[in-house]
């Protein structure tokens, strides 16, 4: 769907047309503005600057912007001073727009024809010619043709603003396009529409206050924030406001400097974009944002799609683990607590948002293979014997071959931590005595934060243990059990790990 405004601002009313008088007879501005005073061409009425020499001219025209019209005497401070000026606006100043009328009370100085071709020129006049009907057709003439080469010149402007701003259109669709988890879309795409209006996308962030929200069942989820210099990015009653006008209308709104994206799924959910500090929006802003936003649409239905997908993919992963877990009568949340501990260790080891990501969903399985295992074994309260524990240990190499076969990624990796994860760093694990790096990160993550968890709470053959004693517990066994770096990583963050262990109860 692409994206309409309710707008609420103002047409801004146009200036008078700039009207510059370089002559050094002050007789001659006085009797131009007199014969102009009521002049008016498209509703806009004129404003007079004046120069009394070259020099002066020179100045008023290096500040000036947007000036019409120039009425230029040819003989000041020195017999051809008008002429130069009239060169160093073409040449120097660049100036091909501004309509100059050369205006002389001696045209043996500056033959017309020459003056035309050799100093661009736009129209020439005699003094005494110049009555009051005269000079108004002499400016009106030349307004029209400032105009029309306006115009011409905006349009061209526009053009190429609007060709760079499809192009970055293009590179921040692909830039939303990527992102695989929706706080990574929304920070993308309000990191992509301040990019769109601005040229310099890291100075505007400082300068705006934003969120990114999901709107649905009638309450308003915000995935992600950018706040301004004062770190400020609560959602106060200002935003929901505008949110909901936004709701109410089924449309974008911009109103001051105020921005509400509108962009709605084909489902029951709206993507919702708040962002206070746009200080303009132009027609080519607007146009780029509605292209922009058909494309927003899309990648928001595809990911709330894929979200689907792997919410149920997750949901089915951790009934699965669950139904092991029951079987050796573990925690419900045994696993749960474990996948969000593993993701929390890889995190802060500095993982790649997908590798920790794949580590989170593919962590409940690492006891698949106990499927296999017997009652008589799994269920035994107390210290299994030498061939029980033989049986025990074919777990890790069951839940593989469970798993390896498949070529989803999830299942890959659950398939390598549920055989590796009884690895010890020493190499006095199972079921192959791999050693240190040799063993997969994740199955080196999984075993710290599966043995953390065990010694936590309650099994059916222990209690419970205090923290103090879990610590220095884990602590003596790293580089034997545990990877160093790995179980530093849980230590240096036990009160977030402790923090889960709330979150998901036994």
């Amino acid at each position: 769907m692409a994206l309409s405004f309710l707008d609420q601002t103002e047409e801004p009313t146009l200036p008078p047309w700039k009207v510059v008088i370089v002559d050094d007879e002050k007789d001659i501005h006085t009797i131009t503005k007199m014969a102009l005073k009521r002049f008016t061409l498209d509703g806009r009425g004129l404003i007079f600057l004046h120069a009394y020499s070259a020099e002066e001219g020179k100045k008023l025209l290096s500040k000036e912007e947007n000036v019409a019209l120039v009425f230029l005497d040819v003989v000041m401070e020195t017999d051809d001073a008008g002429l130069m000026l009239a060169k160093w606006m073409r040449e120097e100043l660049d100036n091909h727009f501004t309509r100059i009328v050369l205006r002389t009370g001696q045209p043996g100085q500056a033959p017309e024809e020459k003056v035309i071709v050799d100093y661009d020129i736009n129209d020439y006049k005699e003094k005494t010619e110049l009555n009051r009907t005269k000079l108004f057709t002499t400016v009106i003439t030349a307004l029209r043709a400032y105009r029309d080469i306006i115009k011409i010149e905006d349009a061209r402007i526009y053009q190429e603003l609007y060709r760079s701003g499809l192009e970055r259109v293009i590179a921040s669709t692909s830039s939303v396009l990527e992102q695989r988890t929706l706080q990574q879309f929304f920070n993308g795409l309000l990191q992509q529409v301040v990019s769109l209006l601005r040229n310099d996308q890291a100075s505007a962030l400082l300068q705006i206050t934003g969120i990114g929200a999901i709107y649905s069942e009638h309450d308003y989820r915000v995935i992600a924030q950018i706040s301004n210099d004062n770190g400020d990015d609560s959602i106060d009653s200002e935003i929901y406001q505008y949110l909901n006008k936004a709701i109410e209308r089924k449309c974008s709104i911009y109103e001051d400097n105020i921005l509400v994206g509108y962009f709605p799924s084909q489902g029951d959910k709206v993507s919702l974009l708040f962002l206070k500090g746009i200080q303009h929006l132009n027609s080519i802003d607007r146009k780029l944002l509605e292209v922009f936003s058909g494309n927003v649409s899309l990648a928001f239905d595809n990911l709330l799609l894929n979200n689907e997908i792997i919410d149920t993919q997750e949901d089915l992963i951790y009934r699965l683990g669950d139904v092991v877990e029951s079987r050796s009568h573990e925690a419900g949340n045994h696993i749960r607590r474990m996948a969000e501990v593993s993701y929390l260790i890889a995190k802060k080891m500095g993982l790649s948002q997908k590798d920790c990501d794949l580590l989170k969903q593919a962590a409940p399985m690492h006891d698949i293979g106990k499927v296999a295992t017997p009652d008589a074994v799994l269920l035994k309260p107390g210290k299994l014997d030498y061939d029980e524990m033989i049986i025990m240990k074919h777990h890790p190499q069951i839940g593989y071959n469970i798993l390896h076969g498949s070529k989803r990624p999830i299942l890959q990796n659950a398939a390598i931590i549920s055989q590796q994860h009884h690895e010890k760093f020493d190499g006095n694990g199972y079921p192959h005595g791999l050693s240190g790096e040799d063993i997969h990160i994740f199955a080196r993550i999984v075993a710290v934060a599966d043995v953390f968890d065990a010694l936590t709470h309650k099994r059916c053959y222990k209690e419970a243990w205090p923290i103090e004693q879990v610590i220095q517990t884990m602590k003596e066994s790293s580089g034997t059990h545990f990877d160093p770096a790995v179980l530093d990583t849980l230590l240096e963050n036990i009160d977030k790990a402790l923090t889960i262990n709330d979150k998901y109860p036994d």
